[in-house]
């Protein structure tokens, strides 16, 4: 993500299109290539009618932008997870020293989606495991890929999805994500929630978001909400 001056950051809230027309500054790097990974093995049944699901996976406009179009998602809120309250903010958290990952928390129906493929989207077409402290052009422990289970089963099925792909060698580089204790996740400001949708035409977005959406297309088309399928 594009880090914003204070002044930049300030204004945006005020007005956040302003936001959308800050001039995009990457690293030079090679975008990141989706990969069209198997279902968990261990993925058990849940019949609850709601369920919450925490990741990070780097810049979350990317991340909420993605799951916000998964069928059975009904919410996704931006925001920041692992540090404290008091650094809980977007100017705070890009210094990389506060304990926060950018993340998001998922509100969906596991009786219409799993969070066992909730992960298999997250490591198919969001983000790259084996990257440490870095997603796509962004870099710092606040950009980490991360997994927070908010309960035992969900424990259990992350760390046997990690070990599941780790073993089927998907990538070149060893996994290097973690599986998180749950804090107190921090919503993020109101200038960043439904950051894709506002602001398509983004250049980060163009750039590095855009592309997830067409893989989440083009490997899971089912899994695509009637809202957005094309």
């Amino acid at each position: 993500m594009i880090r914003l001056s204070a002044l930049a950051a300030s204004l945006a809230i005020a007005v956040p299109v302003t936001v959308a027309l800050v001039a995009p500054i990457y690293a030079p790097v090679a975008a990141e290539e989706p990969v069209r990974l198997p279902a968990p093995t261990l993925d058990p049944a849940d019949t609850r009618t709601t369920a919450t699901a925490i990741f990070a996976g780097g810049c979350f406009w990317g991340v909420e932008g993605v799951f916000s179009r998964v069928r059975g998602v009904t919410r996704v809120t931006s925001g920041y997870h692992g540090g404290s309250a008091d650094t809980a903010t977007y100017d705070r958290t890009n210094d990389g020293d506060t304990g926060h990952a950018e993340a998001v928390r998922i509100t969906y129906d596991p009786r219409v989606v799993s969070y066992g493929t909730l992960m298999q989207v997250l490591f198919s077409v969001v983000a790259d495991p084996t990257t440490l402290n870095r997603q796509g052009p962004d870099r710092g422990s606040q950009y980490r890929s991360a997994i927070v289970p908010v309960n035992a089963t969900q424990r259990r099925v992350a760390t046997a999805y990690l070990a599941q792909l780790g073993r089927g060698r998907h990538w070149d580089d060893p996994i290097v994500t973690r599986v998180e204790t749950p804090m107190v996740f921090y919503p993020a400001e109101a200038y960043h929630q439904d950051f894709m949708r506002l602001h398509p035409d983004h250049g980060y977005i163009r750039s590095w978001d855009a592309p997830k959406l067409a893989a989440l297309q083009q490997f899971y088309p089912t899994l695509v909400s009637p809202r957005w399928a094309p």
